[in-house]
């Protein structure tokens, strides 16, 4: 059975940004298991900021080809305020309060990308006008 090309990109959506959650909450844990785990990882601030670049690339390609198709503004919302976020904790985390901050408004972000992905998904099975592959 073969899916349509926009589920395809909104289940790779979701993947990206759950990964990014994941990312999130496995981190903290996984690096304080061993300190010196830190001296072989990219520094932070600059995967965070290609991790945020990854998931709004791959957001922006799912959520704009349903949003052009439904005219769904919740879904484009979710997107820009997801997308907001993420970005806020990649390039504005030094400037939060703390890194518990940077975490929660991150991981916020990444569920709102999540949410935005699961409900334009659900508008493109529902949908004559999407593609039947």
């Amino acid at each position: 059975m073969n899916k349509q090309p926009q589920a395809v990109a909104d289940h790779v959506g979701v993947i990206a940004s759950a990964l990014c959650l994941i990312h999130c909450i496995v981190t903290p844990v996984v690096l304080s298991l061993s300190a010196v785990w830190v001296h072989y990882l990219p520094t932070e601030e600059r995967f965070h900021r290609v991790l945020a670049a990854m998931v709004a690339a791959i957001g922006c390609i799912a959520i704009v080809k349903g949003y052009r198709k439904h005219r769904r503004l919740r879904v484009f919302g979710l997107m820009i305020g997801g997308l907001g976020l993420i970005f806020a904790g990649a390039y504005l985390g030094d400037r939060l309060p703390s890194h518990a901050t940077e975490m929660a408004v991150t991981m916020t972000g990444s569920s709102l990308m999540i949410a935005a992905h699961l409900i334009n998904h659900t508008f493109c099975t529902k949908c004559d006008r999407c593609d039947r592959a």
